[in-house]
């Protein structure tokens, strides 16, 4: 589903502030393929999702969606096959319009648009039954504005919307690491449930290392902008927070230098 292949990107080529964020990357993903990004800090993980999203030009390599090289494609191109949710929960969605407007919006993605306003009443139907899955009440809430929503609440919303046209790759950034433990639970809870239904193909970065054990089928490892360690199945499974620390001591040579993973 996903060929990144020999990808390097550069910030700010020929300044004092020149950095090197990604260096022959390369990865492959298979349809149906859940993996967790871990690394420490400026490994290049959200760097990684940008670039497949088209929010930036990669200076070398290619990037293969499903068969189709996207490389040079702007983002508002490459978004009509991606779903993604940020690690802001204000991101993802308009505060100043009701959720079904919201809604709306995302199973609109891609389509030809027309001088016809509003919400249909078979659309109408179609959220309700989506926003009961998420089981926060908000199909009882509809018309109400998403900036009345808690973070939380916006934040499962965005990923109802990501997901709502069955995207050929779902790109979560830290999506939880702004909300509160139970919350982040919650919505990490979402995630694996309308992963595993709409049997999506996913990348998600995530800060905590016991969320990258447990979720997903395949874990990778990020340094310096390229893939240090890449681990699946049973291996995986098996897997300890010490196993992960010290697989990085000995692929980067040094100690792993993230603090919010550590305090997690």
């Amino acid at each position: 589903m996903l060929q990144i292949t020999n990808v390097e990107k550069t910030f700010n080529k020929g300044t004092i502030n020149e950095k090197k964020a990604l260096q022959n990357l390369n990865l492959t993903m298979n349809e149906g393929d859940f993996i967790t990004v871990i690394g420490g800090n400026g490994a290049g993980k959200s760097t990684m999702l940008n670039m497949i999203a088209g929010v930036y030009p990669i200076d070398a390599g290619t990037i293969t969606l499903d068969g189709v090289n996207i490389s040079r494609w702007p983002e508002h191109k490459v978004a009509k096959y991606i779903g993604r949710v940020f690690q802001d929960p204000m991101r993802g969605t308009a505060a100043g319009m009701e959720i079904e407007e919201n809604l709306a919006l995302a199973y609109r993605r891609g389509k030809s648009r027309t001088l016809k306003w509003g919400v249909t009443s078979a659309e109408k139907e179609l959220y309700h039954e989506k926003l009961k899955v998420l089981g926060l009440g908000l199909e009882d809430r509809m018309t109400s504005k998403v900036g009345l929503l808690s973070g939380g609440q916006r934040q499962a919303l965005t990923l109802l919307m990501a997901t709502l046209q069955q995207p050929k790759l779902l790109l979560l950034d830290e999506h939880t690491a702004a909300l509160d433990p139970k919350t982040a639970k919650t919505v990490l809870e979402l995630t694996e449930k309308i992963v595993e239904e709409n049997h999506l193909t996913a990348l998600m970065v995530t800060h905590n290392m016991k969320d990258a054990i447990r979720l997903g089928n395949r874990l990778i490892m990020m340094h310096e902008g390229h893939i240090i360690y890449d681990v699946a199945g049973e291996e995986k499974k098996n897997l300890q927070v010490a196993d992960l620390l010290k697989k990085f001591e000995e692929a980067s040579g040094g100690e792993f230098a993230n603090d919010r993973m550590m305090l997690s």
